[in-house]
């Protein structure tokens, strides 16, 4: 039995227990509509699974301060005691969360010296890793911000006086899981710290994990991002996040970078940045090792990624230049998902309805693409991919249906 009972007979009094967990709770804490929960319970509910509403009544919660419910602890802490014979461990006092006065203190101690900077963030990283609670009150003094600030100003310098305090600074952003409306702020900062282009920087010359924790954060940042800014981004972003997915330096961040292009490569002329920098390539290769494509997301985030960037003559070229293209797309239909069954077919359409010479018709045919096309129109899949894969058999069908390089129980399928 939970809270360390050992005797099941005993009865353990129902307000006790927590309404989450059901467990007696350690550390009972009172939420604004008046119900009470085990502090770790209900940070859990509100902030790792960004639910605003209170478990027990459905009604909102308008107030994230958790209060600390003493009397009840008192009174479980004193049952515990009565109980101890029957193998009842007692619950020890909580700490008390960290007040936002210590933390600004903190703060404005650290401008004094690069040594008491140090302290500053080791102290932030222990506080960071008791509980989401001091995570949101480490955000309501403002310590995004400094972070921020250390980070961007230590990018200007080339990281040559304080590469650790960065590597740190990133470490600790990336952990206090920042709201939206910080991020937005970071983003929109007034002072002249551009967090978009510090965190390419980084990118681009920092070590490995901080380069991961930086790709991680420009994701975070850029989902938040207004589409103007997302149009307006520099070649550099989209020259380092290729980078990043050429590096292979961790499923973590191959997976951040490949969100950034899916979120920024429809806007604009981000296709053709995209293009520039070199992405598809990157991606085709990166598709071909299956360390990096067994998890489902990858390859269906490449797919859509190589569909929007298909979707431009630039794209398709460049897509056509590399030669395992065809063969590696043609490969992912029917194997990962839904998604990128039907984004793969539509790159396929892509470049066989704008680029079809005789020779890609030929080689096509050769891949084996055509007879998956006719297993995608005899398979249970999606209307839509069904309906671009007839498209495109139809379209070279002239070439194609009476091909002798055409499976004959592909040849039935074949549409009209």
């Amino acid at each position: 039995m939970s809270g360390g009972i050992m005797d099941e007979e005993i009865e353990i009094p129902p307000f006790f227990l927590c309404p989450i967990s059901l467990e007696i709770m350690k550390d009972p804490v009172i939420v604004s509509t008046g119900i009470t929960y085990d502090r770790d319970s209900i940070e859990k509910w509100l902030f790792a699974g960004k639910k605003n509403s209170c478990p027990v009544t459905k009604q909102d919660i308008t107030d994230a301060d958790l209060t600390p419910n003493h009397t009840l602890r008192r009174l479980i802490q004193s049952w515990c005691t009565l109980n101890a014979s029957y193998g009842v461990e007692r619950i020890p006092t909580p700490r008390p969360p960290i007040c936002k006065s210590e933390i600004e203190k903190l703060i404005r101690d650290s401008a004094s010296s690069h040594q008491n900077q140090v302290k500053c963030l080791k102290r932030l990283r222990q506080i960071v890793s008791e509980n989401a609670t001091n995570k949101r009150c480490l955000e309501a003094a403002g310590v995004p911000e400094f972070l921020a600030n250390i980070v961007s100003n230590d990018s200007e310098i080339g990281f040559q006086s304080s590469g650790s305090s960065t590597d740190e600074a990133l470490n600790l952003l990336y952990h206090l899981e920042t709201s939206e409306t910080v991020l937005k702020n970071l983003l929109n900062n007034k002072k002249g710290n551009d967090i978009v282009k510090s965190l390419t920087k980084i990118m681009q010359c920092g070590i490995y994990e901080s380069r991961a924790y930086a790709t991680l954060l420009l994701k975070n940042v850029l989902e938040v991002a207004d589409p103007m800014q997302i149009m307006t981004l520099k070649p550099e972003v989209f020259t380092e996040v290729v980078q990043i997915l050429d590096d292979r330096i961790s499923q973590k961040a191959t997976k951040a970078a490949m969100h950034i292009l899916v979120n920024i490569c429809p806007w604009g002329r981000n296709r053709h940045k995209a293009v520039e920098a070199g992405v598809i390539s990157v991606i085709i290769e990166l598709l071909m090792e299956e360390s990096f494509t067994s998890e489902r997301r990858i390859p269906e985030m490449a797919m859509v990624v190589l569909d929007l960037l298909c979707q431009c003559a630039e794209g398709r070229a460049d897509f056509l230049n590399h030669g395992a293209a065809i063969a590696v797309v043609c490969k992912k239909i029917l194997r990962v998902s839904q998604t990128a069954s039907d984004r793969a077919v539509r790159v396929l359409l892509s470049v066989g309805r704008f680029c079809a010479t005789p020779a890609l018709v030929h080689e096509m045919l050769q891949l084996g693409v055509v007879a998956k096309l006719c297993l995608v129109l005899q398979v249970s899949c999606g209307g839509k991919t069904k309906e671009k894969a007839k498209e495109l058999l139809k379209l070279h069908a002239r070439v194609w249906k009476d091909s002798p390089c055409l499976p004959k129980n592909m040849i039935l399928a074949y549409p009209c």
